[in-house]
């Protein structure tokens, strides 16, 4: 973890506080989303989500990793950690377009991010537990958070669950 891309704030009174841990730190931009895609869904299942579910993160995380290269700088961070329960994913971008001189072919610069046209915001929030999105250095700090499965109850040689009579 690093100060310049913090993963979750201070967890809140009587929380669970067991630490963050770093699954994935990738940059993308145009050219490499298609590896940031298979990156995202394999890492999704080995985090424990059944596969349709981790379809789900690895759309959510192209969605925002497409805004951050269409409506952003071009290219981007994504950083991917677990910690108990939850899988979150964070997408940071470098600055808008306008900020960074990248503009969209036709001498102007595409509308600022998060941008308002087109469905992929809306997409992600239908699918993410939690969405927050936070100007952050010039660009924005976009986090998904996905809830995961619960271990399953450890059983003892009977083959009943652990607690059962």
């Amino acid at each position: 973890m690093t100060a310049e891309a913090p993963l979750a704030g201070p967890p809140a009174p009587g929380r669970d506080t067991a630490p963050v841990r770093l699954l994935l730190d990738q940059r993308f931009d145009a050219d490499t989303l298609y590896q940031l895609r298979a990156a995202v869904l394999a890492h999704a299942v080995r985090a424990g989500l059944p596969e349709h579910r981790a379809s789900d993160v690895m759309l959510a995380v192209h969605e925002l990793a497409a805004n951050t290269v269409r409506h952003g700088a071009g290219a981007g961070r994504l950083l991917i950690s677990t910690r108990p329960g939850v899988l979150q994913c964070q997408v940071l971008d470098a600055g808008t377009a306008s900020q960074t001189g990248h503009a969209n072919g036709t001498g102007h610069s595409p509308p600022p991010w998060p941008s308002p046209e087109g469905h992929g915001l809306w997409l992600v929030r239908q699918v993410a537990d939690q969405l927050s999105i936070i100007p952050r250095d010039g660009g924005y700090q976009v986090t998904a958070l996905f809830t995961l499965p619960a271990a399953p109850a450890a059983s003892r040689p009977d083959g009943r669950a652990t607690g059962d009579p």
